[in-house]
């Protein structure tokens, strides 16, 4: 069916109106020059408008490549080391270049830059998933901007892979906010029906719903400085659209784009969320929490998790993967053995092992106790979730 004339603009507006916090990630490929050094002018066109954005009371937060492009520069080297110690150390070194960059773009607007390191092991606990969150809050109170990055130096893993990019680390960042929009700027001008390169390829104004289909028209180029292409921002606007946050890719190099796209105006490409917000506890253990082990239910419990927001019980469950503790976050599978969703564990891996298949009412005879009639209570389940 096609789009009623006005609805994507009435949608923009709506995302706007209702954005309590804006979490802007910008990468490399936005942030260098041609011959690979930082473009201190284009962190200073940025930072205008995140003071403007800052100045309307939301919460602003960027998450910011180019350290190691920093480094790279800053030293004069030919182009990214490839052996890891030196991975560290450059990025270690441009990331005070980057930083003192944003410091004094931000200071000419009255405000500060607040350097926030993180690795996805920081958000894998609870506790420290709640640090996390009262630390950029914090900042937010005092009236700083938070410039977020990669921990490079010691994330061992996220330097060789785009396993921990900084796409994702963005969707991660906003799914700690309440009331987010992820904003990503690219060096295009959003996502394309084809290769952006083609003259026959138009560009996608709205987004409702990331499926398979969609994350097919992405076509990830790579190159020596950059690690994310178009496919790793749209699983990052899918991490984002399962905590219930929209997503808006944006042509990073135009230099007025957030301004465009805090009014609401038709620029780049607005993805919709398909669920609400999930709040409080649960926003943990369907986005960043450790998961310790894996369930596999049956179709009649797939139904009753999805269709019906039901607790998961013992009856439903054909298949326990791993050894676990009680209170665990564990992934449910289907028979197909794909996702569900997530949740935390009432009951020792062991322990299910010998009460799945049976019913609430036979857990005390077999275990001699019967703490929880769920094995995962709802409350502490969440359904389509993403696997990051």
């Amino acid at each position: 069916m096609p789009e009623v004339p006005g609805t994507e603009a009435l949608l923009r507006q709506a995302v706007i109106d209702n954005a309590r916090s804006v979490v802007v990630k910008v990468g490399t490929r936005v942030l260098t020059t041609p011959d690979g050094k930082l473009d201190v002018e284009r962190v200073q066109i940025l930072s205008t408008q995140l003071c403007r954005i800052a100045d309307s009371g939301r919460q602003t937060i960027m998450v910011s490549s180019g350290a190691v492009g920093a480094g790279v520069a800053k030293l004069g080297l030919p182009g990214r080391p490839r052996e890891l110690a030196q991975l560290q150390a450059v990025a270690a070194i441009g990331q005070t270049n980057l930083i003192q960059t944003y410091e004094r773009a931000l200071a000419r607007h009255g405000r500060h830059a607040a350097q926030v390191l993180l690795t996805k092991v920081d958000l894998r606990r609870r506790s420290g998933y709640l640090h996390v969150r009262n630390a950029l809050n914090g900042i937010h109170s005092l009236g700083a901007i938070a410039i977020v990055n990669e921990n490079d130096s010691v994330a061992v893993a996220e330097l060789r892979t785009t396993f921990g990019d900084n796409d994702r680390l963005a969707a991660h960042v906003a799914g700690l906010l309440e009331d987010a929009l992820l904003v990503i700027l690219s060096d295009i001008e959003g996502l394309y029906d084809g290769h952006p390169d083609r003259p026959d390829s138009h560009p996608i104004g709205l987004v409702r719903r990331l499926d398979d289909e969609v994350l097919g028209l992405a076509d990830d180029a790579t190159n020596s400085v950059s690690k994310g292409g178009m496919r790793s921002k749209l699983k990052a606007a899918q991490i984002a659209a399962s905590h219930g946050h929209p997503s808006i890719i944006g042509p990073g190099r135009q230099d007025d784009v957030l301004d465009r796209v805090m009014a609401g105006e038709e620029i780049g490409t607005i993805i919709m969320p398909k669920t609400k917000a999930i709040r409080g506890r649960r926003r943990w253990i369907g986005g960043a929490a450790n998961v310790s082990g894996k369930i596999v239910v049956d179709a009649g419990a797939v139904r009753a998790l999805v269709d019906r927001d039901s607790s998961l019980l013992a009856i439903g469950i054909v298949k326990v993967l791993g050894s676990f503790p009680r209170g665990s976050v564990v992934a449910i599978l289907g028979p197909d053995e794909k996702i569900v969703g997530r949740g935390l564990c009432n009951y020792r891996s062991s322990e299910i092992l010998r009460i799945l298949g049976r019913s609430s009412d036979q857990i005390s005879q077999i275990l001699g106790h019967r703490p929880y009639d769920s094995v995962v209570h709802r409350d502490n389940l969440v359904v389509d979730v993403v696997e990051d």
